[in-house]
């Protein structure tokens, strides 16, 4: 069972979660300190454009020279440059082969957010870990900061910050006993910096963070706090999109936060009491983004996707050609094409009218 596959949540239900979190969530290990030279392998593409990519797909990212980067759930990640596909794991340097999050620094260093909450940049050359005894410092809340070129990270009790060559954890609550590498109530998975400069964090159990480079305020209201958060986007108008693992999609304008599935009807009170899933459903939201004409795209794990023009929803699943139900991430490219990574049958686009398996 992949990364997040069954987290309820519930504050109620925190001992049974942490039953759960011990088969089924991120490895908590800290990996071995890595900084090697390239020893990655071609992946023959013949069948495909992706054809040998790996079919657990977990993150999404095109970078400044227009490569795609795909972040899998246990086999590394892939590179294709319009031509070959490259894959790169642990054995090249990588902190780990469960690639959660992929982002570019300002010198087109790319770096990887990876499972056991471990971090590792990649230069064109090599990989170096970042998240080890020799690289990494504790902050405490009061000494927070952001700029514009700063690179945030998930980690177990709240959040990795990189900048000026330093990469510093910062947790929510300060106790001694909350590590970066293990999974509390306060743990981080997913991060938006929006528009404005504020970083956005959603975690496990405590709903979403926002800092705005003096305080942080927090979102609890309307179910968002509980069932973990996994999905964070800013849309065009500037409105936060919220996702969560149960008490579905959430909406905040500035002003007023919204639980949208809630008040469309598409709730599934079943997964939050037994953990069962639900088709048709609109209640564990793990990826939000926006297509070009405006509507909002949203990935669940048990219910396919949905498309939201503001007033309506239309639900696409397995029977309308999607490749899975289960879709783990929607990314935007270069180009303004969506690209949406399934938990068991790689990557495919929508051309308008169908599902296209890349």
């Amino acid at each position: 069972m992949q990364i997040f596959k069954r987290f309820t949540g519930q504050v109620i239900l925190f001992s049974v979660l942490f039953l759960c979190l011990t088969a089924c969530t991120v490895k908590t290990k800290m990996n071995p300190i890595r900084n090697e030279t390239r020893s990655n392998k071609q992946v023959d593409s013949s069948k495909s454009a992706l054809g040998g990519i790996d079919k657990n797909i977990r993150s999404i990212f095109q970078d400044r020279q227009g490569n795609y980067w795909f972040g899998t759930n246990s086999a590394g990640v892939f590179r294709y440059d319009g031509e070959k596909l490259t894959q790169f794991t642990a054995k090249d340097g990588l902190s780990d082969n469960q690639v959660i999050h992929i982002q570019e620094d300002d010198l087109g260093n790319i770096w990887f957010g990876t499972g056991g909450f471990s971090v590792s940049k990649f230069d064109g050359e090599k990989f170096t870990t970042l998240s080890d005894d020799v690289n990494l410092t504790n902050g405490t809340v009061e000494n927070w900061k952001s700029d514009k070129t700063d690179l945030w990270f998930f980690a177990g009790g709240g959040v990795y910050r990189y900048s000026k060559s330093l990469l510093d954890y910062l947790p929510f609550d300060s106790s001694p006993s909350n590590s970066p590498f293990s999974l509390s109530r306060y743990g981080v998975y997913c991060i938006l910096k929006d528009k404005n400069g504020n970083v956005w964090m959603g975690t496990q159990a405590e709903g979403v963070c926002r800092y705005d480079g003096k305080r942080l305020s927090w979102f609890k209201e309307k179910g968002l706090s509980g069932p973990a958060v996994l999905g964070l986007f800013e849309d065009s108008k500037g409105n936060l999109w919220f996702g969560n693992n149960g008490a579905g999609l959430f909406r905040f304008d500035g002003n007023t936060l919204r639980n949208i599935t809630d008040e469309l009807g598409l709730n599934n009170p079943e997964f939050r009491l037994t953990g069962n899933p639900g088709l048709g459903t609109l209640a564990r939201v793990y990826s939000i983004n926006e297509d070009n004409i405006g509507h909002i795209w949203i990935g669940t794990v048990d219910a396919g996707v949905w498309e939201y023009d503001g007033s309506k929803m239309i639900n696409y699943t397995i029977k309308n050609g999607l490749p899975s139900d289960a879709v783990n991430t929607i990314y935007k490219d270069n180009k303004g094409e969506l690209w949406f990574g399934t938990d068991e049958n790689g990557v495919c686009k929508f051309n308008g009218t169908k599902f296209i398996e890349i």
